[in-house]
This record gives C-alpha cells, structure tokens and sequence, in this order.
C-alpha cells in the first residue's frame, strides 16, 4: 500500500520517516509523494582517463570519478548522453516497515533528465543522503541548480517489519553523506 499525503505526514511525526532539514509540506508534499531537493555534490566520471570500467575492480572505479561541489549560488550543467551521481540536500531516513521508491520529477523528465537509472528502491532501515544517477538523454545541455526540487519520493507499507533492514545487514551504501562511486567490484 502507497502512503498517502496524511499517512506521510503522520509517519515522520510518528518518527518512521525521517527527513533533515525538516520538509516543507506546501511546496514538496503531494497526494502520494514527497519531493527532496538536489545538493550541491557531484560525482562525475573521467572518461579520459581509463580506456573502459570494469566491473570486477581492475580499474578502481573511485578513480575514475571525481567529486564536485557547486555553490548555492551556482549551476551544474549535465551534457547530453552524460551519466552523473548527485545527491540529495536532505538525509533520509526509512524505518523497517517501509520501503521508499526514488521517482524523476516530469518536468525535468520533459526536459530529457531522468533521475534514477535502475535503482529507485529504496529499502527498509536505509539512512543517508540519497544518491541519483542522473542521466541526460536529450539533445541539449541542461542547467541543474542546487536546492532545486529534483526528485520525488514515495513508501509502501511492508506487510511486517524486515528480519535484516538495510542498515543492520551487509550493505554498502548506508550513511552514506555524498554520492559514492559504484562498489560492484566489491562483490565476489
């Protein structure tokens, strides 16, 4: 079941969802879905400097990327047919009965930036900035500025809570405060 506006606003009273900085309801709360704002860290990939990525770690894939910050004040412009991981001003917080799922906001989808390649789930016990694979897939560069509402946020009650929440299991992302770079190599 999809929490509804009143369900979300009752489950971060009630402290099973957690957002920092506190949201604004009247500009980032819709019937369903609760919308965060970009943040000012990048993670862009060097495509000089590695002839291909390898997935098992001959290459470290941290070292093909670097990390920027932009200003408040300033702009992050993503070219076309560029992947980069941003990450959330805000930390969130999911508790072990719910699970969150990450959705690109339309009016940017319109302007061909899609937020979320593959990983929209977002599970129970997660805590963390939240990392988006950003992607743009139309013709035109376009200009992203921090603060600006770029995703939007949805939970599902779970039927009971998780045995292992993300937090407490082996995971390799939580707590995380900026975009990391993809640890697939650390599966063997």
């Amino acid at each position: 079941m999809i929490l509804s506006d009143r369900d979300i606003k009752r489950s971060i009273a009630e402290g099973k969802i957690k957002v920092t900085p506190a949201p604004d309801y009247a500009q980032q709360l819709s019937a369903c879905m609760l919308d965060l704002h970009l943040g000012n860290n990048f993670r862009v990939f060097e495509y000089s400097s590695v002839p291909f990525i390898d997935t098992r770690g001959e290459i470290p894939l941290n070292e093909i990327m670097r990390e920027i910050t932009v200003a408040d004040s300033e702009s992050f412009t993503i070219q076309p047919g560029e992947l980069v991981l941003a990450s959330t001003k805000e930390t969130l917080e999911i508790s072990d009965d719910l699970v969150g799922r990450v959705e690109g906001r339309s009016s940017l989808g319109r302007l061909g930036v899609i937020v979320h390649g593959t990983a929209s789930v977002f599970h129970p016990g997660w805590i963390g900035v939240v990392t988006l694979e950003l992607g743009n897939i139309g013709r035109m560069p376009v200009r992203l500025y921090p603060g600006m509402r770029i995703c939007a946020f949805t939970f599902e009650q779970l039927s009971s809570p998780a045995e292992v929440p993300y937090s407490k299991g082996k995971n390799k992302y939580a707590g995380q405060t900026s975009p990391l770079a993809s640890k697939l190599s650390e599966e063997k």
